[in-house]
Order: structure tokens, then C-alpha cells, then sequence
């Protein structure tokens, strides 16, 4: 598999995101609605991409976001520095104290256990980022002097305002004008594109984007939402999947867009919010792969096992060029993030070799 990366000595960055970063306020075994306290984390679709290839697979990465100059912005800029992304291209928005001129977004989120599932709850509408528009970041300077080998960004970030929409065409136009790869989650929430012209705004921009990305990440739903294509013969609530129509749907949007390198996305069977059969597929050079089966996988905390995935296939496919590994280091990935408290990754490159390699979960000492 061809990708043509920049090479790693003429770039400051192997990688970079752009979108929302929320502070997410997380009950632990308990509920939202009866929580007495909160601990917090650090959280977005995007970032959590490229925490993950740094903290896990020790790339270097930065983050494009925007944040209101505040106690709370501050004290997620704390939270990116400590896992390791370089916080120099985020934006500093002034706001008047009370969220009128902006503000930055909080997500509440409880994990969900046996029948009980998870369950989110933003509070994000006016964040900075939202805001933010191509002159907020230096494209130009970003991708053609510092040097980005790799940028990931995704429909969560396009669907936050129309402006938000604007943002993300010209970073990826930008990219591609200076040879920077691009990854893009589609992830379709039809409640963030109903305020902003609902379905058909979100065709209109993640057909756009398209054109420019040369991975595209995203599940059933998201294809048929976001691009308009079709999976034959899906159970209607998803929860059986059906392999045949999806590889029909990938050599489609392979057709349509021949500037795929590759196509991936998760196949995530809920058994309960403890137990999913969980693995991946990945399309390229005509070919589709499929990662080791997680099946009964038990889960701690899902959120953001998509998003490690990503920064796994990623990694696998920027190290080795071989998408059969590098959908085996994403699914490895998006299993281990699972096991672990909040939305980024937890674990080490040792360990999600050990469990592509059959790894145990026996104690190690």
C-alpha cells in the first residue's frame, strides 16, 4: 500500500487534529442524575486520535482547538499537556465571563453496566471552537512551514455550526495543498446537524470533505447518513451485521471517491453495556481485511474505543503500510481503551502488540 507520507525529518509533526475538546465530568459506577461528584477528564473525537499516537505509540503530535481564556480553558490545556500533545496551535478566544461570547464545552457521561447503558450529556452549544474560523489557525504556516505529516479531523467537529463546517474544508484543503495525509471519522450524531439543516447539510459538507481524505473512518450508519450509500440486507436496529452488503458498500464509496486509500470502520455487536463482540474491517488496494474477532469483549468504559481504534490503524498503516496490520493494531487498540476509565487510551504499544500477538490478561510481574 502506497501512501506517500512526508517524511518524518521535514515535519514538525506526525500528526495533528482539529476539533472540539470537551472537559468531560464523569460520575464513575454511578449516575449523572444522582452524582455527588465528578472526576475529570479531557475529551474529543478528534483529539483522542492523536493523544492516543503519542501517548501509546510515541508519535508527535499537536492539536488545532480553540478554547475560551478562562479557568476552565486552562485547566484543559493542563489536561492535553499531560498527555503528551503539543498544546502551540490551539486558539485563545476572550469571552465575558458568563458564556455570551463563548465558552468551552462540557461533556457528562456515564459508563452504563449489564442492561443499563452508557449515557452522554453535552453541554456545548457556543464553544470557542465553534467559532473558530481558517484565519483563527494558520493553515498555511501549519501544514507548509512547520510540516504536518498527517491530519485527523471528523463530522463531530463539522457539525458543531456553520462555521465549523467552513473550518474543516479549508484545513483540508490546506493538507492536501501541502502533501499532509488526511484521516476523517464521519461520525453522524443527527442531533448536532438538526440545528445546522439536518440531513442534507450533513451530506452536502461530509461529501465535500470527501474529495480530500485519503482514510475514511466510520461505521454503517455513518456511510449511509453522511454519504448517502446503502448497506444491503442490515438488520434494521443494527444488531446483527451483514459482512456482504458491507464490503458492496465499501467498493462503492471506493467508486465514488477514488481517492480512498483506505476504508475502516468498527463492527461493534452490543450484547450489554459490559459485553460486546467487537473487530474491524479495513478496504485497500481493492482488498478488504479483517482484524482479529473480540468476541465477549468486556467493557469498562466504551467511550472513545472508536477513536482508538483510529490512532491505531493509524499508527499501523503510517509504520508498516500494510492495512492487515494496521486494522489489527486499531482493533487491538480499541479493545484495550475499553478496559480503562475515560475517553483516551491508557495503554502502551507493548501491550496492544502482545494481544495482536494472542496475548493473556495474566498477571505479569
Amino acid at each position: 500500500m502506497e501512501l506517500n507520507l512526508k517524511a518524518a525529518e521535514e515535519c514538525r509533526y506526525d500528526a495533528v487534529s482539529l476539533g472540539e475538546i470537551m472537559l468531560r465530568l464523569d460520575p464513575g459506577e454511578g449516575r449523572i442524575r444522582t452524582a455527588r461528584e465528578f472526576k475529570v477528564w479531557e475529551g474529543g473525537g478528534e483529539y483522542n486520535v492523536v493523544r492516543g499516537l503519542h501517548k501509546c505509540f510515541g508519535l508527535r503530535t499537536g492539536v488545532m482547538t480553540a478554547f475560551a481564556d478562562n479557568e476552565v480553558g486552562k485547566l484543559m490545556k493542563d489536561l492535553i499537556e499531560q498527555g503528551g500533545v503539543d498544546t502551540s496551535l490551539i486558539c485563545w478566544k476572550k469571552t465575558d465571563g458568563i458564556g455570551r461570547v463563548c465558552r468551552n464545552g462540557l461533556n457528562f457521561t456515564e459508563r452504563g453496566f449489564g442492561i443499563r447503558g452508557a449515557v452522554g450529556c453535552s453541554d456545548r452549544a457556543n464553544t470557542a471552537i465553534s467559532k473558530a474560523t481558517p484565519d483563527d489557525f494558520d493553515f498555511d504556516y501549519i501544514f507548509g512551514k512547520l510540516g504536518v505529516r498527517w491530519l485527523h479531523t471528523g463530522g463531530i467537529y463539522a457539525a458543531l455550526s456553520e462555521q465549523s463546517c467552513e473550518t474543516v474544508i479549508a484545513a483540508c484543503k490546506a493538507a492536501k495543498k501541502y502533501g499532509t495525509l488526511v484521516s476523517y471519522d464521519l461520525n453522524y450524531r443527527p442531533s448536532m446537524w438538526s440545528a445546522i439543516g439536518g440531513l442534507e447539510k450533513a451530506r452536502e459538507v461530509n461529501r465535500e470533505v470527501a474529495g480530500y481524505v485519503d482514510v475514511m473512518i466510520g461505521n454503517e450508519e455513518d456511510f449511509t447518513a453522511c454519504l448517502g450509500l446503502q448497506v444491503e440486507g442490515n438488520d434494521e436496529n443494527l444488531k446483527e451485521l451483514n459482512l456482504d452488503g458491507y464490503y458492496k458498500m465499501i467498493a462503492e464509496a471506493a467508486k465514488q471517491y477514488p481517492n480512498f486509500k483506505a476504508i475502516a470502520t468498527t463492527l461493534r455487536t452490543v450484547r450489554t453495556a459490559t459485553v460486546n463482540d467487537w473487530k474491524a474491517i479495513c478496504w485497500a488496494d481493492g482488498k478488504v481485511y479483517m482484524s482479529k474477532a473480540f468476541d465477549g469483549l468486556e467493557i469498562l468504559d466504551r467511550v472513545g474505543g472508536g477513536d482508538s481504534f483510529a490512532s491505531g490503524l493509524i499508527y499501523g498503516l503510517m509504520t508498516t503500510g500494510d492495512p492487515e496490520q494496521a486494522v489489527n493494531y486499531g482493533a487491538a487498540h480499541g479493545a484495550l481503551a475499553m478496559t480503562t476509565p475515560g475517553d483516551t487510551s491508557m495503554a502502551s504499544k507493548e501491550e496492544v502488540e502482545s494481544i495482536i500477538r494472542n496475548g493473556s490478561a495474566r498477571v505479569k510481574r
